[in-house]
C-alpha cells in the first residue's frame, strides 16, 4: 500500500470517528442511550483497525470498561475532588480521575 493511500485511509477513519461521536451524542439527547453506545463500539473499532487516535474529548465521553457513551445524570456522576474531576460510570462502577490542575493556576493568575 502506497503511504498516500494510507493517509487519505487515516484521515478519512479520523473523520468517521469525529461523525461518529457527534452522532452518539446527538443520540444520547434523544434519550437513545442504546444507539449512542453501538456508535462508540464502531468508532472504537475503527480507531483500532486504522491506528488513529479518539481525540481527547471524545475520549472522556466513554466508559472504557463497558464502552457506553456517558451522559452525566444518566448513566454517569460527575464529582470534584481535591483537584481531580471524577467520573463514575453508573453501568459498570468503573471511576476516572482527571486533574484540572491547568484550571486552578489560570484562576490563580487573574
Amino acid at each position: 500500500m502506497h503511504k498516500k493511500a494510507k493517509k487519505a485511509r487515516k484521515k478519512i477513519a479520523e473523520e468517521r470517528i469525529k461523525k461518529l461521536f457527534t452522532e452518539a451524542e446527538r443520540r444520547a439527547k434523544e434519550g437513545r442511550l442504546g444507539l449512542s453506545n453501538r456508535y462508540v463500539e464502531i468508532a472504537r473499532k475503527i480507531s483500532m483497525k486504522y491506528l488513529v487516535r479518539i481525540p481527547k474529548d471524545a475520549k472522556m465521553r466513554f466508559c472504557r470498561k463497558c464502552g457506553s457513551y456517558l451522559v452525566p445524570g444518566k448513566n454517569c456522576r460527575v464529582r470534584l475532588q481535591k483537584h481531580k474531576v471524577v467520573v463514575t460510570c453508573l453501568n459498570c462502577g468503573n471511576v476516572r480521575r482527571y486533574p484540572y490542575i491547568r484550571e486552578i493556576k489560570e484562576r490563580r493568575k487573574v
